[in-house]
């Protein structure tokens, strides 16, 4: 592995650190707090960066996403589409992650985490100016994609330990 697959695999190994620290000991209730009506849960944000990272990854990598491969969509029982990530969710659909056990949550999140770092383990530096979406102007590269799948779930596990930290004020 590079230098920067190194640090690739430390990045993600800490939004899986936050993750557990996140849900850990959580109830269903607590994971499913809302700080207003429009507001997102931890529930909701720790499964949405989760099923980016897992759509991301995948296909960069070309590999099935852990979410359908591995039964992962069948386990959570939601009643939105199986390809759904959470983007344009509404308060609605966010609800809909009420009652999702920590545990739950923590699988999904190590079983795609695994996913993850395998395939980065095997990306050498050349690789990461590899096009892996040519939607976008200019088109994303696989460097690009892995840093923005980081700072993604970066923000979105910070905003549940916020939501975290006012469950736990006294």
């Amino acid at each position: 592995m590079t230098a920067s697959g190194d640090l690739l695999v430390d990045a993600f190994g800490r939004i899986r650190e936050t993750v557990h620290e996140v849900v850990d000991g959580l109830s269903p209730d607590e994971l499913a707090v809302r700080l207003d009506d429009g507001a997102n849960s931890i529930a909701w944000l720790v499964w949405h960066l989760t099923r980016i990272q897992d759509d991301h990854i995948a296909d960069a990598a070309s590999l099935d996403e852990v979410w359908i491969a591995q039964d992962w969509s069948a386990r959570f029982e939601l009643p939105f589409s199986r390809r759904a990530t959470g983007y344009g969710h509404s308060p609605k659909d966010v609800a809909a992650l009420g009652g999702v056990p920590a545990e739950l949550l923590a699988g999904y999140h190590d079983a795609v985490h695994d996913q993850t770092v395998a395939f980065i383990r095997t990306v050498k530096d050349a690789d990461l100016k590899r096009i892996v979406d040519d939607a976008w102007v200019p088109p994303v590269t696989l460097g690009v994609r892995l840093i923005s799948v980081i700072s993604d779930d970066l923000q979105h596990v910070g905003q549940a330990a916020f939501i975290r930290g006012w469950l736990e004020r006294p």
